[in-house]
């Protein structure tokens, strides 16, 4: 018999889930004082184009601002456009302030970067285009 795991094979965790969600809830805990360390150098650094951090200032004003394109106090959804857009704004953020620029200023691990990063691309992917490319514009 072949002891080989098959690529379609779910592989159950080791320790239960609960140590699983214990993990995840301590890096997401770790990774707050991390992203906003690096944001904070970002916006200071002047590599990172004026724009760019314009339009993360413009995200967060819009965070706070009772206008808002899907109003906050619809269940579930209400929240959904300020977290689509401000993930959208860091995305673009760190693209246009380059590789060499965020990982000079990351304190975390490079794994944990690069899962945030492709959390932060597939969320602002849910930006629907015509906002993306006029956004987009406004800053690039």
């Amino acid at each position: 018999m072949n002891d080989s795991i098959r690529p379609d094979e779910v592989i159950p965790p080791e320790g239960g889930g609960g140590l699983q969600l214990k993990t995840l809830l301590a890096d997401i805990v770790l990774l707050v004082p991390n992203m906003v360390k690096l944001l904070s150098r970002l916006v200071r650094d002047p590599r990172v184009p004026r724009r760019s951090k314009l339009l993360v200032g413009a995200m967060l004003a819009y965070l706070v601002s009772p206008v808002d394109f899907v109003p906050d106090f619809i269940p579930g959804l209400g929240k959904v456009d300020d977290v689509l857009l401000l993930a959208f704004a860091i995305d673009h953020l760190l693209d246009n302030a380059g590789e060499d620029v965020v990982l000079s200023h990351w304190d975390g691990p490079a794994d944990l970067l690069e899962m945030v990063r492709t959390v932060l691309d597939a969320t602002g992917q849910l930006v629907p285009p015509p906002l993306r490319r006029w956004i987009d514009r406004l800053s690039g």
